[in-house]
């Protein structure tokens, strides 16, 4: 019997010695592990900086067009707005020849009469009447 409790001693042995040996393999790994999630969490946080960053960039670039939209539309308003005055203006100088010229005792001058009865001066009802014409 001392053979097999020497064999079952020397299988305890190895089997104690494997375990504590794999023990000692994984502590590397674990270490390693925690190392790697530690550097993990580093390139995250860099990462979501960074894309922070781009995402602040695009917002302000778009910020800056909508800006420089706005200040076109801008531009453009009053654009069409002197252009808008220079044509009345000339619509307005027109009438005033039209309306020097007009006979008031013609056929065309008694319905201008008429006309020009819906509007709060005759200037304005010649202004309409030479637009539309």
């Amino acid at each position: 019997m001392d053979s097999i409790d020497k064999l079952l001693a020397q299988l305890q042995d190895e089997y104690t010695g494997a375990k504590t040996q794999a023990q000692q393999q994984h502590q590397p790994i674990i270490k390693t592990a925690n190392t790697f999630i530690a550097s993990a969490s580093k390139s995250d946080a860099l990462i979501d900086n960074l894309l922070t960053e781009v995402q602040s960039d695009f917002l302000e670039r778009d910020h800056a067009e909508e800006l420089k939209k706005q200040q076109e539309l801008e531009q453009e308003k009053n654009l069409q707005l002197k252009l808008k005055a220079q044509q009345r203006e000339t619509l307005k100088k027109q009438a005033q020849t039209w309306l020097s010229k007009l006979d008031s005792l013609s056929p065309e001058g008694l319905w201008f009469e008429r006309f020009a009865e819906a509007y709060p001066s005759k200037l304005d009802a010649a202004i309409e009447y030479l637009q539309n014409n």
